[in-house]
């Protein structure tokens, strides 16, 4: 999801729930995203996600904006669109989880435990790095479609 303030492109990112992202900022930032049901396709897969990920309904027209690869060697696949919304209004879904380690004691964490809006520059600090492309493609689409100013 992205959004226009102040002649500023603006990209929703979520921030990883759960004990391991807990103190992690600067990298651990992505966009919303999650794996795919057994012959689900893609674009079906991330339409779910990002509402399961945010309680948000993405609303076309998408741009799709290709794949990235982190790494790992995971292949993430991502569209935009226009919207807006409160981040702060976040309904995250939920993993369980033994925690501490082998400890027998299992808890529920929230997949994502924040949302935000970034400009350019910020993500470019704030996200994960394989993923910063997304927002490279987006700047572009967001530029060639609607004429929108490109300032970080």
């Amino acid at each position: 999801m992205y959004r226009m303030r102040e002649e500023k492109l603006e990209v929703l990112l979520v921030h990883l729930g759960g004990p391991y992202w807990s103190r992690k900022d600067a990298g651990a930032w992505f966009v919303p995203k999650g794996g795919m049901e057994k012959d689900e396709d893609e674009f079906a897969a991330a339409l779910r996600e990002f509402q399961e990920e945010t309680g948000l309904e993405p609303q076309g027209p998408f741009f799709e904006l290709g794949s990235v690869f982190h790494k790992s060697g995971k292949r993430v696949v991502a569209w935009a669109f226009r919207g807006d919304g409160d981040p702060a209004a976040l309904r995250s879904n939920t993993f369980r989880l033994e925690w501490p380690p082998k400890s027998g004691k299992f808890q529920e964490f929230p997949e994502i435990d924040q949302a935000k809006f970034f400009t350019v520059d910020a993500a470019a600090e704030k996200m994960h790095p394989a993923e910063y492309e997304f927002v490279q493609r987006l700047d572009e689409i967001v530029f060639a479609r609607e004429g929108e100013r490109r300032d970080g």
